[in-house]
């Protein structure tokens, strides 16, 4: 009788452990680029090109940190890559805030108010996620032509303002969660519907919020094409375009420094995820419960 159970525990300390083993595996294939690109920031021109490669320099060049971020020569000029920086902080600043407010208050219309024809407008904002950005591409870059937005930071931000579909969903489904008495207790006390949705729903939803800031936020760092449509000015650069303009110019060439520069753009993401995982996870784990 007791060879049974110890085979099942046998077998359950088996699957741990290679469960563990095969994480590990494809967290290393996963930190692979990562650790390639912190070994190549630190490495001197010339090893860089080494074959075979190496994983360790042999000469620690912790210069090109803060070469990369002043780097000037006479053929390319200075890239101004704290000037990126803070264009790209403004625009993240910009483009949270807008999420975070719109999205909440589209949110809160779909899931606590009832007015006619609620759950096909909702379906017609989930369908909205099936339209590939290609296709709006060139109807947004016409019509922001006409206003006279292309070369600023508008066509960026201001479209935030006006919500997105999967974080109304997102933010839908966790204020469903919230039970509908504190609301009945807050109106039958005076509280309008402006006061519930501030003083009631939004400090039960800061989970949510944050998951809807942090997306955003990592979304707009790392944005790429929407900068490279919409900005002419190398004053007006993000970080993302920034790396790619630094690369071009280079040609492919001073590699210690492109990577250098690129480990500084990643570090604060990097940062922001393990600083913020713990309201992440809780506000991932708790959308969704109630459908």
């Amino acid at each position: 009788m007791a060879a049974g159970p110890r085979r099942t525990q046998s077998k359950r300390k088996l699957q741990k452990w290679l469960t563990l083993i095969v994480l590990i595996v494809l967290s290393g294939l996963f930190l692979f680029p990562l650790l390639w690109m912190l070994s190549t920031a630190l490495k001197p021109m010339e090893e860089t090109i080494l074959q075979p490669p190496t994983w360790i320099p042999t000469h620690w060049r912790w210069r090109n940190f803060p070469d990369a971020f002043t780097y000037d020569s006479k053929s390319i000029g200075y890239i101004p890559f704290l000037v990126y920086g803070h264009n790209t902080i403004i625009l993240c600043m910009l483009t949270v805030s807008g999420a975070v407010v719109s999205n909440s208050i589209i949110a809160y219309g779909f899931a606590r108010l009832r007015w006619p024809g609620r759950e096909l407008a909702f379906a017609v904002t989930l369908a909205t996620m099936m339209i590939p950005f290609p296709v709006l591409m060139v109807p947004l870059y016409t019509m922001f032509r006409h206003f006279g937005w292309v070369g600023t930071y508008r066509p960026l931000w201001i479209p935030v303002w006006f919500g997105s579909a999967f974080n109304i969903f997102l933010l839908r489904q966790f204020f469903r969660t919230i039970p509908f008495e504190l609301s009945e207790a807050a109106r039958i006390d005076g509280c309008s519907e402006v006061g519930i949705f501030s003083l009631v729903i939004l400090p039960l939803a800061k989970p949510a919020l944050a998951v809807v800031a942090l997306f955003t936020f990592m979304a707009t760092w790392n944005d790429f094409l929407g900068p490279l449509i919409y900005l002419l000015d190398q004053k007006t650069f993000t970080l993302s375009l920034g790396l790619q303009f630094y690369q071009n110019q280079h040609g492919g060439g001073e590699w210690n420094l492109l990577m250098a520069a690129s480990a500084i753009v990643v570090a604060p993401m990097i940062a922001l995820f393990f600083f913020t995982q713990k309201q992440f996870i809780e506000g991932i784990a708790l959308t969704g419960i109630k459908g």
